[in-house]
């Protein structure tokens, strides 16, 4: 009898906090970092008498988000209330797109666990209101041995996009990268910020097992999961436990379960709900989206993060690993494009940012946008650079001086005292007799072949280089230390 396989089944909803000044269906400010229950109305807690409004910027920025994920947008949608009671619910109801969503199928690309290239298909992007947080007395804040729980509603009526995958994701790596790559596309898109820290993305995975002898088990919605990590283990951890299930010939109970980070497990939260719990909002009318309306967001789209990055490879010839580090933050790859436009060579201007000025921002917890150096300075010291007319030592070295004092390279390169095109000639032989005739138990092992690995020479090679504080070009020390020993 064939050895029983599994195939993962796994199907992804996000939450995205859309960029907006007030919430979706009133004034009130979106600053959820304010005193607790201060950005507050009737209509947010929705106390008798008061009506919602759809907030038009809400609108525009869920049309911008389905456009990143390359949704079709409804000409037509309608709000339901979706009905469920629980503390941080005011209202006993939740206000949400439901039968009629804002977008229509979309997808977004990423690798399988192979390495090609494959499609996950959004089913659909809706748009809804959030709820209130709450806060447990509990020392780690969890809900679990806290004695008391205090409820906040500044939350409640900031804008959400649920975006619902199909069920293609294959496995927990895979799932990684749906979400990272559509986090990417939201923030291009300037609908969202999407910072992990502040909540702005929060996560749940439908997971199920296919098995080779034609069994399927039952739907597990997984939630609790706030980061990329957690989403990773936390499906790695559902398959082994649905695997076990299923190879043990148990049943895998269709319900809720809840992630423990801390722990590494997921634990029952509830049996999934099978009634129907919607109504059609009897207080806002359909939203009608027109084609221009549609066309004048298409128009604010820019070019997508994994498109860049493709064009990068293509055009430029830049490693993958870099165009998708650059791309990463459009801000930065902004920056980088303005490097190749002032004209510095495409590969070394990407590995430069890499490496140098990511480790500035790093040093100095810097985001791109404070970063002082402008992308012409930059460009010029790359092509200097790649010119020789500086080493890459020397070049480092510039380019932390003027980090530090926001100089020009001129200025710069005269302040360090560097001679461009470094130390050549008369000067560089000098400078290596020099080294020798102060090294010449050295000299002595070279010339008698005992320097089978090359060891002293590169010995010699460094001292001129420190002699010459870096200013000769390694391969030129290198031929004339190789002359001189002869």
């Amino acid at each position: 009898m064939p050895e029983l396989t599994f195939t993962p089944v796994i199907g992804i909803e996000i939450h995205i906090r859309l960029k907006t000044d007030s919430k979706i269906f009133c004034s009130c400010s979106t600053n959820t970092d304010a005193p607790a229950n201060t950005n507050i109305c009737p209509v947010c807690l929705g106390l008798p008498g008061s009506l919602p409004r759809l907030n038009n910027q809400v609108v525009e920025q869920g049309i911008l988000t389905g456009l990143a994920l390359n949704c079709g947008i409804s000409p037509k949608s309608l709000f339901f209330r979706k009905s469920y009671f629980y503390p941080d619910l005011p209202k006993g109801h939740q206000v949400t797109q439901c039968d009629f969503p804002i977008t229509t199928e979309g997808y977004i690309e990423v690798h399988d666990d192979n390495g090609n290239l494959k499609k996950i298909r959004v089913n659909h992007l809706h748009l809804e209101e959030d709820v209130g947080s709450l806060h447990h007395s509990a020392s780690d804040g969890r809900l679990e041995g806290a004695d008391t729980s205090y409820v906040d509603y500044n939350r409640c009526g900031t804008p959400l996009a649920e975006i619902v995958s199909e069920p293609d994701v294959a496995s927990a790596r895979e799932a990684v990268e749906y979400v990272t790559t559509l986090r990417r596309r939201v923030i291009y898109s300037g609908a969202s910020d999407v910072e992990l820290e502040k909540g702005m993305m929060r996560f749940d995975a439908n997971v199920s097992m296919k098995c080779s002898d034609g069994r399927w088990g039952r739907k597990v919605e997984v939630k609790n999961m706030n980061s990329f990590k957690a989403l990773e283990r936390a499906i790695e951890f559902e398959i082994k436990r649905q695997k076990k299930l299923m190879l043990n010939g148990e049943e895998v109970l269709q319900e809720t379960r809840h992630w423990n980070d801390a722990k590494g497990v997921t634990s029952p939260s509830r049996v999934k709900e099978f009634y129907r719990k919607f109504i059609v909002e009897p207080d806002l009318p359909p939203l009608i989206i027109t084609q221009e309306w549609v066309d004048r967001m298409k128009a604010k789209m820019p070019e997508m993060p994994d498109v860049k990055a493709n064009r990068y490879v293509s055009e430029w010839g830049i490693p993958r690993e870099v165009a998708d580090v650059i791309t990463d933050d459009k801000n930065l790859a902004a920056y980088f494009e303005a490097c190749v436009a002032a004209g510095a060579n495409p590969v070394r201007a990407s590995h430069w940012i890499r490496t140098e000025v990511l480790r500035v921002l790093n040093e100095n917890q810097l985001k791109i946008s404070d970063f002082k150096m402008k992308p012409e300075t930059l460009a010029a010291l790359v092509s200097r650079v790649d010119d020789g007319k500086i080493s890459t030592t020397q070049g480092k070295e510039v380019f932390d001086y003027m980090f530090a004092n926001n100089s020009d390279i001129d200025e710069t390169v005269s302040k360090l005292g560097i001679t461009e095109g470094g130390v050549v000639g008369n000067a560089l032989n000098d400078i290596i007799q020099s080294v020798i005739k102060a090294n010449p138990d050295v000299l002595e092992e070279i010339k008698s072949g005992k320097d089978k690995k090359g060891k002293k020479l590169k010995f010699l090679q460094g001292l001129v280089m420190k002699e010459t504080k870096g200013q000769a070009k390694p391969q030129e020390v290198a031929e004339a230390i190789a002359e001189a020993v002869k």
